[in-house]
């Protein structure tokens, strides 16, 4: 997700008289380990939706399903950390075109909500926004894993890349929908119990007030949000146009 730049001579292009070097993708052993990787974690994200539906099946509402997939969702959201520090930052940018920056808070906003705020106050599981969120990850993270996995292998069907720089436009406010309800839907038991909350005097003389910090997570949302969704636009015009080229030039 990263933009391109410019055309320009070869003296004044930044990178003196030599053309600049082609970003090299990962070997042999790598690949072989990121398409395991994406693999599982495409069958992981399946779990998950397959508990959604056979729990919300099982009781015929769509009310506290969270409960069905609570564990699954945190081993493989937060195996997502594992992605961020080998996929994103070392390999997948020679694969997919990708915004470091974008994605990894796209990956650390995920696992924040799923342990310091879905975990760690009990009141907000049963609420609705749990399951807005928790629907909109899934079917992103099936698409994504899978986009990847196909990628890796030079094999993308049409079909995956087509969701992947589609379903967003719908899913991504679908997801933020669901966090921010969840984290507004948090605050008054944070405020009350003092949550992960410390108060002076105490030997550090220091004071954190997790109420506030929550209230700053939340809108640190309105200048990211706007540039990760305008980035996959971006890139979804960018992407599938080229695929529409490519196929009327066959």
């Amino acid at each position: 997700m990263a933009a391109s730049g410019s055309g320009g001579s070869r003296a004044d292009n930044g990178y003196g008289s030599q053309p600049p070097r082609r970003r090299k993708g990962p070997g042999a052993l790598a690949t072989a380990y990121l398409v395991i990787y994406n693999v599982v974690m495409t069958a992981g994200w399946l779990v998950i939706a397959v508990g959604l539906v056979r729990a919300y099946l099982a009781k015929g509402s769509y009310h506290s399903l969270y409960y069905s997939i609570e564990k699954p969702l945190k081993f493989f959201q937060t195996g997502a950390l594992l992605e961020e520090y080998l996929l994103i930052a070392k390999y997948l940018p020679g694969i997919v075109p990708s915004s470091v920056v974008l994605t990894a808070f796209q990956v650390m906003s995920r696992v924040f909500l799923t342990w310091a705020v879905t975990h760690s106050v009990k009141e907000v599981q049963t609420e609705d926004s749990v399951l807005l969120f928790v629907v909109a990850w899934t079917i992103t993270e099936i698409i994504r894993y899978s986009f990847y996995t196909f990628s890796l292998l030079n094999h993308l069907p049409y079909l995956i890349k087509w969701a992947r720089y589609t379903l967003f436009i719908v899913l991504y406010p679908m997801g933020v929908s669901g966090e921010l309800l969840t984290i507004y839907a948090a605050l008054p038991f944070v405020r009350q119990s003092g949550l992960y909350s410390i108060s002076l005097p105490n030997k550090y003389n220091f004071s954190f007030d997790y109420y506030t910090f929550l209230i700053l997570v939340m809108i640190s949302y309105i200048p990211i949000f706007p540039q990760l969704y305008f980035h996959m636009l971006h890139q979804r015009r960018k992407v599938l146009s080229h695929t529409e080229e490519h196929k009327k030039s066959e």
